[in-house]
């Protein structure tokens, strides 16, 4: 039997989702920490095809972003045939963007990666691992369509128990592929690449399976012969903007990777190590603002805005809490930590100063993750999109060429380019969820303020 909104806690969403999200970082810090064994070059030339790959997801994840919303909207408003119905207009969609962004991928990824200046020692490591988990990227735009369906459902325990299960196969597969255990040749950064593939390729399936057994819809090829692509518009009026907020913050992420790859090799790997690092820190903000956007998804689709109201409020004040905790326990152990990837001294010294200024980063992160995510799931998704824009190129971008490379402050001046950004959109976010602007802009149900 479906569950209401009403019948959940953010708890019991968001638990499968910190796992989950918690063994999706695994998987990529998997990835780097073997490989670190194997070759500081290798770590640091996947780490940029990461931030390539990144750029492509964001472009799968717009449909997927939509289809959550949607989904949960009609379901808050229990017209359940039209949540089936969009979430197979999403598939379709998805499907096809994501075969045509993974073809590009694998056919032009050494032409890519020279142009994010990739030093010419990391080229050819980097473009092996592009060409494989970029081609296969398509997966990954199914995955996350079909998992933003389970979890609008409520359903996000099953997501966390693959993702498991992913974790497990990849970290397998990364054993025999990476060093050539029992007699199989060592692959380094493609042996990661071809591991990541297949663990991503038997999760999809299990996905479909649950799909059909929980949300009862079915992937069969007859169920896609009529589709009401009236909902496509709907998908697009949420899911588009929504692209152009994550486009434009990958987009800025990948100039400042940029700007990181005069400082050297040495840079980009600590900036890599550190990242990998960080992403534990703000873990629980990200499974919080997740869970809050399906209840406040059903609780605008049912027309209970101020419900939806204080779910925001109270879910960002536990976010801040948290991960300020978190960062401050991080720069505790930075060393150790830190030694898990290298032992360079240089390196080290510098990751601990990072993650020093990670506990001044991370509350402003917060604010993003948790009220982006609640404007978005209330159908307002055009003014995180503007405000975005304006302070991820204007000072974020900005901040990072003056003070990490004009001034000579390097990871530290990007660092605070970071902190800047974060800050200016987190207050602006704020302000833009206490107008309750956001109670006019319901988009699937159009429910009556109650």
């Amino acid at each position: 039997m479906r569950r209401e909104a009403k019948t959940w806690s953010l708890f019991s969403l968001t638990w499968p989702i910190f796992i989950e999200t918690m063994l999706y970082m695994v998987m990529g810090n998997a990835d780097t920490l073997m490989l670190s064994q194997y070759s500081d070059h290798a770590v640091a030339a996947v780490g940029v095809a990461n931030q390539i790959i990144a750029l492509t997801i964001v472009l799968f994840n717009f449909v997927a972003l939509a289809t959550a919303v949607l989904v949960a909207q009609y379901l808050g408003a229990k017209r359940e045939q039209e949540a089936i119905e969009v979430s197979l207009v999403s598939i379709a969609a998805n499907l096809l963007f994501g075969l045509l962004l993974s073809a590009g991928l694998a056919a032009f990824s050494s032409s890519i990666l020279r142009m994010m200046d990739l030093p010419a020692e990391l080229l050819d490591e980097g473009n092996r691992y592009l060409t494989i988990v970029g081609g296969f990227s398509f997966i990954q735009a199914l995955m996350m369509t079909v998992g933003a369906i389970l979890k609008s459902y409520g359903f996000t325990r099953d997501t966390m128990y693959v993702t498991i299960g992913m974790n497990v196969l990849n970290i397998i597969g990364n054993y025999f592929l990476i060093f050539g255990s029992f007699g199989l040749p060592p692959l380094g950064a493609e042996g990661a690449a071809i591991s990541t593939a297949v663990s991503r390729l038997i999760g999809f399936a299990v996905l479909v399976a649950l799909l059909s057994k929980r949300a009862g819809i079915s992937l069969a090829p007859r169920a896609f012969r009529t589709l009401p692509f009236r909902h496509l518009r709907s998908l697009l009026k949420i899911g588009v903007p929504a692209a152009g907020e994550h486009l434009s913050y990958n987009t800025a992420q990948m100039v400042i990777t940029y700007f990181i790859t005069w400082l050297g090799a040495e840079a980009l790997t600590v900036r890599v190590y550190t990242q990998n690092i960080i992403m534990f820190v703000f873990l629980f903000g990200i499974a919080v603002s997740q869970g809050t956007q399906i209840l406040v998804g059903h609780f605008v689709g049912a027309g209970r805005y101020k419900e939806a109201y204080d779910r925001c409020l109270k879910s960002l004040y536990s976010a801040i809490a948290i991960s300020v905790l978190m960062a401050a326990v991080t720069y505790w152990f930075a060393e150790p930590l830190l030694s898990l990837f290298t032992d360079d001294r240089s390196m080290i010294d510098l990751g601990r100063k990072l993650l020093l200024l990670t506990i001044i980063l991370e509350p402003g992160r917060s604010f993003n993750l948790v009220i982006v995510s609640s404007l978005r799931a209330a159908g307002d998704v055009q003014f995180p999109v503007y405000m975005g824009i304006l302070s991820m190129w204007g000072v974020g971008v900005t901040v990072a060429y003056v003070f990490g490379i004009a001034l000579g402050f390097g990871l530290v001046g990007i660092w605070l380019s970071f902190i800047a950004d974060e800050w200016l959109r987190g207050l602006l976010m704020l302000w833009r969820w206490r107008s309750r602007i956001w109670m006019k802009k319901a988009v699937a149900p159009q429910a009556k303020m109650a």
